[in-house]
């Protein structure tokens, strides 16, 4: 079976490749999505495109709406969701993919540092597995791709 997997959440590690490279040296049937991982680029794409706002709020707004026309659309065609936490910045828009994914019957993966289980339990309680490292979600992928 064929499966896509969203990656979200954290963007200031390399988790994702870790992943994508355990995959590819497995030879796994997955195809990758994930949010804009240049940060710049996400919090910009709403004046680049639709133009400049006098307001914080207003520049924040147009962002959030065009990132989640591909986020939203991308969460859709998933069949797994893995949602990543780091420790150095809250990542409210993780918490929020990983609502949605559970909304839309996805199946979910969180990935955290242990010391992020307690104020994670909440997200933790709806994921299928909750693992620390991005060998673990190879592995688990691995696991469910076999015939």
């Amino acid at each position: 079976m064929e499966y896509i997997v969203y990656l979200s959440g954290e963007i200031h590690t390399d988790w994702r490749e870790q992943i994508r490279e355990g995959v590819a040296e497995a030879n796994l049937p997955i195809t990758f999505y994930s949010p804009v991982t240049h940060h710049e680029s996400s919090d910009e794409v709403g004046v680049e495109i639709l133009g400049e706002e006098d307001k914080p709020f207003w520049k924040d707004h147009k962002s959030s709406k065009i990132n989640a026309i591909r986020t939203n659309s991308m969460l859709q065609q998933a069949d797994i969701v893995v949602v990543r936490f780091g420790d150095k910045y809250k990542q409210w828009n993780a918490a929020f993919d990983a609502g949605q994914a559970v909304a839309m019957g996805k199946q979910l993966i969180v990935m955290h540092a242990p010391e992020l289980t307690h104020p994670l339990k909440e997200v933790d309680a709806q994921a299928m597995a909750v693992t620390e490292t991005p060998q673990q979600v190879v592995e688990i992928l691995k696991y469910i791709s076999q015939p």
